[in-house]
């Protein structure tokens, strides 16, 4: 069963979490994470101006552009998409928009979902992100899988994740790395993930 492991990350961190999440789907017999990456809607102009959103893309340079095929052949799908003043950044919410035709079939009803997403702050909008991406999940009929207390990294994280989710604290500049707890987080929520579509698939 292929895990679709679809994101946008500006800087590299979301991306970095999208590596963890699809660590955690191989430690799961019979799953296979696809990792791949949204359209970019800042001009390239915009990118070319600033050092540290060229260094994020270029980080990315090797990741492919997500599929209406793609969608289709998961059997569960991850979403990642940094904050943006707490909702979903548009490039991602964009790549959902054109997900029309596979609502008007039924093609992800009944498929598990999840989301994990990086902000700057402490309460940057982690929460309320998901909260909203929540709800354009549910109208696809997707069944949606969060990171249980099971996790206990839950309780001692001091930088981002919770039962909605994995998350991560960037920092201002986004240069700050995804530290201990938040890389279990994700490891986990890629493992759980990966295992109820894998149950799903069995019934």
């Amino acid at each position: 069963m292929k895990v679709l492991i679809v994101y946008y990350s500006t800087y590299g961190n979301v991306y970095k979490m999208a590596k963890l999440v699809a660590e955690g789907v191989k430690e799961i017999k019979g799953a296979e994470p696809l990792v791949r990456r949204v359209p970019e809607l800042i001009p390239s102009s915009v990118i070319e101006s600033r050092e540290d959103m060229k260094a994020g893309r270029e980080m990315q340079k090797d990741i492919p552009l997500v599929t209406v095929d793609d969608f289709k052949a998961a059997g569960a799908i991850a979403f990642g998409t940094p904050t943006r003043f707490g909702n979903v950044s548009a490039q991602v919410k964009n790549q959902i928009d054109q997900l029309t035709s596979l609502w008007l079939a039924g093609e992800l009803e009944g498929k598990p979902a999840g989301i994990f997403v990086s902000t700057a702050s402490l309460h940057g909008g982690q929460e309320t992100t998901i909260h909203t991406l929540m709800a354009p999940l549910l109208h696809l009929g997707m069944i949606l899988v969060g990171v249980p207390y099971s996790v206990k990294e839950l309780f001692s994280t001091q930088g981002g994740g919770s039962p909605y989710g994995p998350g991560h604290i960037a920092g201002v500049d986004s240069k700050r790395e995804i530290d201990q707890q938040e890389a279990m987080i994700c490891r986990a929520f890629g493992r759980r993930l990966a295992e109820v579509g894998l149950r799903l698939q069995r019934k």
